[in-house]
């Protein structure tokens, strides 16, 4: 178990999802095979732009709670900060 927040785009600059999870792997591949019914679902959200590992759940819960108060200019700066192009990230965590 490794708490996980993330962040996952439908394009460059589309549409944004936070979420949290204590298994970033499979939790990304709900995502991608449209298991994870809802918001990432019906937008079509599935490009993993950003995650960060953290110590404890509840320090993961409290920064998703933290990234999902702020701007959207803050989530496309911290997004672009790391990952410029926007690439998926999820094929380097296999």
């Amino acid at each position: 178990m490794q708490p996980a927040i993330y962040i996952l785009a439908s394009h460059i600059r589309g549409t944004l999802y936070v979420g949290v999870t204590s298994n970033l792997i499979q939790r990304i591949w709900q995502h991608k095979n449209n298991l994870a019914l809802g918001f990432t679902q019906k937008y079509g959200v599935h490009t993993l732009v950003y995650f960060e590992l953290h110590a404890t759940m509840v320090n993961a819960i409290s920064r998703e709670k933290q990234l999902k108060a702020g701007s959207r200019a803050k989530k496309v700066a911290l997004i672009e900060e790391l990952n410029p192009t926007w690439s998926d990230l999820y094929p380097g965590l296999l």
